[in-house]
């Protein structure tokens, strides 16, 4: 049987989701995009509500929820800014490698300090050269004794100047290429640990994005995750979980700018009627409508897969290619419908197109995906 509806918990998350962004990230949104301050407090408040680390298990202090409860829980964050929800959500991809691969130790003081605090962590895999091209990545960590000491630069690190603690991706044996990397749990006060200074981006600016540079950071040998060569398989096996929250973002921002896109067209008049009853305007949210349906039900497919413990690889890359590119062409119609209002800063589906282009880019491209989702059907069938 398919059941489309949702179950009572999952109701309760996504009403309380829904009414922390009316009423904590909606009227802060535009100042942190202005001022590009880390929403440090209100992560705090969403924390104590329970709608952080929700996928960190019961065993280390979490809620032990699935994929899709995340999902739930993102598209309404999203809804009220997707800069605030990706510096809330970066946790859910840093922890990922630990949860795939880490061991017990590992998890219960990694994982555990999240779960524990109101803190933070960042996923550092992408280099200055190399963001699609994984195996591209110079930061190397050499065996010295009990000890690994890495060296290397991460760029365009999300949650890097907040991070109590980053999973670090680096070559063990760069002979071997991409079977010779290997993943690490770097705590962020170590030394020679250099974090660069926030960047100003297009849109998502309450998300804090930096480069970091490692000079003969000294980490110990337990902090390395699975075996020496796994890095690689253990930094993709972690967007299985994260790529369908990251699709529901895109697809809360979306109904977002189709919101406001109705409600400005209910209310605009041209020619002596609102511009909602000119075909031209209601056909362009007719679009946004069944686009957005449509993304939510890869979404909470390519969920569903993991949470019953199918490979949703493919599923995962059809959602997050389908949502980035369908958030792109939402808030642009959207800000279409507004016309030249919606040029303009005062209004809010500047801000909605604005952060909707990163989707398109982080997590993997959209370029990416489609060549995860060929490979897939090729190779696997």
């Amino acid at each position: 049987m398919i059941d489309f509806s949702l179950t009572e918990e999952q109701q309760q998350l996504q009403d309380l989701a829904r009414k922390f962004a009316k009423e904590e990230i909606i009227p802060k949104a535009a100042h942190h995009d202005e001022s590009g301050e880390y929403p440090k407090e209100i992560a705090r408040k969403a924390w104590e509500l329970g709608l952080m680390n929700t996928h960190i298990p019961q065993e280390y202090g979490g809620l032990g929820l699935g994929v899709l409860e995340g999902c739930i829980i993102t598209e309404e964050l999203a809804y009220g800014c997707t800069g605030i929800a990706t510096a809330m959500e970066a946790n859910t991809l840093a922890a990922a490698p630990i949860i795939v691969a880490g061991n017990d130790e590992q998890k219960k003081e990694f994982l555990g300090l999240l779960a524990s605090e109101p803190t933070f962590a960042a996923y550092c895999v992408t280099e200055p050269g190399a963001g699609s091209d994984v195996s591209g990545i110079r930061t190397v960590a050499k065996k010295d004794g009990d000890d690994y000491v890495i060296n290397g630069s991460k760029m365009w690190i999300t949650n890097a100047g907040v991070a109590s603690w980053y999973f670090v991706l680096a070559y063990t044996d760069p002979a071997a290429k991409h079977k010779g990397m290997s993943g690490f749990v770097v705590p962020a006060n170590t030394p020679g640990i250099i974090v660069g200074k926030k960047e100003w981006n297009m849109g998502q600016r309450a998300s804090d994005t930096r480069g970091i540079t490692f000079e003969n950071v000294r980490i110990p040998a337990r902090y390395r995750l699975g075996n020496e060569g796994d890095g690689f398989k253990i930094a993709m096996t972690a967007f299985d979980y994260t790529r369908p929250p990251v699709a529901a973002g895109a697809v809360g921002l979306s109904r977002r700018a189709m919101d406001e896109a109705i409600q400005y067209a209910q209310t605009r008049k041209t020619f002596g009627q609102p511009i909602a009853n000119y075909q031209a305007v209601s056909f362009m949210i007719a679009d946004m409508a069944k686009d957005i349906e449509a993304g939510r039900l890869l979404v909470h497919k390519s969920a569903w897969l993991k949470d019953n413990g199918h490979r949703n690889t493919k599923w995962a890359a059809i959602a997050k290619a389908f949502c980035a590119d369908m958030a792109m062409r939402v808030t642009t119609d959207a800000v279409q419908v507004f016309g030249g209002y919606g040029y303009s800063s005062e209004y809010p589906v500047e801000k909605l197109m604005r952060d909707a282009k990163i989707y398109q880019i982080y997590e993997g491209t959209s370029q990416i995906q489609r060549l995860i989702i060929a490979k897939e059907i090729f190779e696997r069938g």
